[in-house]
């Protein structure tokens, strides 16, 4: 299920990406920025209910988890802003092409830190 999520979340990220470089004319590291923005809601979401089916029960809890998940995924930011600089900054690889590259690389890391991190079963919840 992680796999079809993911794609879906690669799709809203590069979508998103695409609209505002291409069609806004938006500089491609702000659309990074947005287009990051855009695709975390929507894996947090999917994966909360779909991947790793974690139930919230009080507001605190959703909040602590939402933060743990933004947090985490602060650093697939970081990489993801990073690897387009270099791409198109250094390389001038076209833009849409270093977005689908450096998405390859973000998907392995978001899965292991929410795995590991973010919806982790605790002792009480059978591990």
């Amino acid at each position: 299920m992680y796999i079809i999520m993911g794609v879906f979340t690669t799709i809203v990220n590069i979508a998103s990406f695409y609209i505002l470089v291409e069609i806004m004319n938006v500089d491609y590291k702000a659309a990074t920025v947005a287009a990051w923005i855009l695709s975390v809601l929507f894996a947090y979401i999917t994966n909360k209910l779909y991947v790793f089916q974690q139930k919230t029960h009080d507001l605190q809890s959703l909040l602590k988890e939402l933060t743990a998940f933004f947090s985490v995924r602060v650093l697939s930011l970081g990489i993801d802003l990073g690897m387009m600089i270099i791409l198109v900054g250094q390389f001038n690889t076209n833009e849409t092409l270093a977005k689908i590259l450096d998405n390859a690389v973000i998907v392995v890391v978001n899965y292991v830190a929410s795995k590991w991190l973010v919806f982790k079963k605790t002792k009480e919840e059978g591990v």
